[in-house]
């Protein structure tokens, strides 16, 4: 089976750490049934561009534009907040959507306000909160909280942040039996100097990330709800960039009125060929 028509015109862009590649795929070239190998494909690093993603902007009949968001492995993801500040800042560059524009994931309708490089997306109405969960990894307990920010996460506060073993532990709780079978991103916080740092184990990545959108979004809404901040909340990434969350806490969601704000970078412009597929 054809994968792709050649060549690809794409942009890398990265928002606070999280990079992904995207394209403009509104004259459709790569087929359908192989969006998931062509993801996994050309976001190998060292082999191909390299990315924790892959976003297509399409067609919207109800919206500016829709989006496919594909992890680095392949499987698609419902929603990425730093991802979603990246696809609209590349929509408004290429005159797709304007400065205030609403586009389609599957997480649902994501509105968006472009200025200059800073991107604040609304994020989706947080859902499945439960706080204060035990779980046994190893035979320890470790109390966790959860929610979903368009994704599935587990937040844990940790003493020291920088020496959590975040790939050993959270590949551990991301395929804990408590969150499966979908399984959940894994978020470690803790208090520096400079504020709540959080670091991420992705889900899909399946491994550390320099920062995740939605992660920051379920560890602000969080450590609001713990008493250890107060919206808004700025979130240091891994990566040592800022992410701004600002929300309503309400009921039993949590919060309401959730957006994620902080800058989108364009790194480079290139073209893909039948080469970036190869092993």
């Amino acid at each position: 089976m054809k994968i792709a028509d050649f060549p690809i015109p794409f942009v890398k862009m990265s928002g606070t750490g999280n990079d992904f590649i995207i394209i403009d795929h509104r004259r459709p070239a790569i087929h359908p049934k192989a969006m998931a190998e062509f993801a996994a494909l050309v976001c190998r690093r060292k082999f191909s561009v390299g990315a924790d993603g892959l976003i297509l902007i399409e067609d919207s009949e109800t919206a500016d534009f829709r989006w496919r968001f594909f992890n680095a492995d392949g499987s698609v993801a419902e929603m990425c907040g730093n991802g979603a500040r990246c696809a609209a800042r590349f929509a408004y560059m290429h005159g797709i959507a304007p400065a205030r524009m609403r586009f389609e994931t599957i997480a649902g309708i994501i509105e968006a306000s472009v200025s200059d490089i800073n991107v604040a997306v609304r994020m989706t109405a947080p859902k499945d909160l439960k706080l204060r969960r035990t779980i046994e990894v190893e035979g320890e307990p470790t109390e966790l909280h959860s929610v979903d920010t368009g994704v599935p996460h587990a937040v844990c506060f940790v003493e020291d942040v920088e020496n959590t073993d975040v790939c050993g532990l959270g590949s551990r709780i991301r395929h804990h039996q408590a969150f499966m079978p979908a399984g959940t991103n894994v978020n470690f916080v803790g208090s520096t100097d400079k504020g709540l740092k959080v670091r991420t184990y992705e889900r899909g990545v399946e491994d550390e990330t320099l920062a995740c959108g939605t992660g920051a979004t379920a560890a602000a809404i969080i450590a609001a709800l713990t008493g250890r901040a107060a919206s808004p909340v700025d979130i240091i990434t891994s990566g040592g960039d800022s992410l701004t969350i600002s929300f309503d806490l309400a009921g039993d969601a949590g919060a309401d009125n959730v957006f994620l704000k902080g800058p989108a970078h364009v790194i480079y412009r290139g073209e893909l060929n039948g080469e970036a597929l190869a092993a």
